[in-house]
């Protein structure tokens, strides 16, 4: 792919034109979930017609994540599903109702340290339910599918991360799940050459972010005024990227070329739990209560993305500093925390 040609097709510093979502059908996995609800306000306002499947598991109050796509309900171009990504029976009764053209596959059982206690379902969700997402793009000729990958799959390798590196030594079940999707994707490419697109996402927080996440996490405790444990001792590193960014990264996939490829959506800057949490405590003006400990069986010391590819290929440029998500996040927190607060 020529660079001038790709960027002319999405050029940076705008999302991507309305006509480019018009009389498309995308099934979003996990479109109840945190990434999932931004993408589909984002597809809908774009004239794209929205599938959400989502299971509504527990690993977070499910009610919160039906909140999260209440307002979308209302709208025709809208639907939602509640049900796994291993029910390949579900998956043709939505296909009978809506020619799905693409798929954005977000749906996972996510968290690195959780994957440790189960590693054999995070092997029967992220791996199967990749292939049985496969397996029925196969069958249908979806146009496009998007698999969200983890900047997790680097390992502890050298910094900045490159889509060119050697990811064959991930930490943890969780990163090993997310690297055989991406083989999958690869092999389902090559064998039904089925444009796929994986998508290694580096931290990402924002308003409605899992509360289980180190920012909501954080923010929340500091807040009630509790301890807050701290892995690595606060030295740990990594690139936070603010969920604008990330959407707007998912949709320029949808309209970029290409057969297979792999891009990292990250922020571009490595930032120490320390300053993280000293960032949030300023916004909050409350003083944090911290407990350090060592850092953690399967956490990597630090992330970072190299974005030279994302950018020359899909016109990719983070615009949110960290600063400025923090102050975002903390104004949402305020508005919507107590329900987190209540849930959890």
């Amino acid at each position: 792919m020529n660079r001038k040609m790709a960027l002319k097709n999405n050029p940076p510093g705008a999302m991507p034109k309305k006509h480019g979502f018009s009389g498309r059908k995308i099934l979003v996995t996990g479109g109840a979930g945190f990434i999932g609800s931004h993408l589909c306000e984002a597809l809908l306002a774009h004239g794209a017609e929205v599938i959400s499947l989502d299971n509504f598991s527990d690993n977070y109050a499910p009610a919160l994540k039906r909140k999260n796509i209440s307002g979308l309900l209302k709208a025709a171009a809208f639907s939602s599903y509640h049900g796994d990504i291993r029910d390949y029976l579900l998956l043709e009764k939505i296909s009978r109702r809506h020619a799905v053209t693409d798929i954005v596959h977000l749906a996972a059982l996510a968290g690195v340290r959780k994957s440790l206690l189960d590693p054999l379902e995070y092997v029967d969700v992220d791996i199967k339910g990749t292939v049985n997402l496969l397996e029925f793009a196969v069958k249908h000729g979806i146009k496009r599918f998007i698999f969200a990958s983890s900047s997790s799959v680097y390992g502890a390798g050298p910094l900045p991360f490159r889509e060119t590196d050697r990811v064959d030594r991930p930490l943890s079940p969780y990163a090993a799940a997310k690297r055989a999707g991406e083989l999958f994707c690869r092999v389902y490419h090559e064998l039904y050459q089925i444009p796929v697109a994986c998508l290694r996402f580096f931290t990402v927080y924002g308003p409605r972010q899992r509360p289980d996440m180190a920012i909501h996490f954080f923010t929340r405790l500091i807040a009630q005024g509790q301890k807050a444990p701290v892995y690595g001792f606060g030295k740990v590193k990594r690139d936070f990227t603010y969920i604008s960014d990330v959407v707007d990264g998912i949709m320029r996939t949808l309209l970029a070329p290409f057969s297979y490829d792999l891009f990292n959506l990250g922020s571009a800057e490595a930032t120490s739990v320390n300053r993280l949490v000293a960032m949030i405590s300023k916004e909050l003006g409350k003083k944090p209560l911290l407990t350090h400990y060592p850092l953690q069986p399967g956490d990597v010391p630090a992330t970072l993305a190299d974005l030279g590819h994302s950018y020359e290929i899909l016109g990719y440029k983070p615009k949110v500093s960290l600063a400025e998500g923090i102050k975002r996040f903390v104004a949402w927190f305020r508005r919507r925390g107590w329900e987190y607060a209540w849930q959890n």
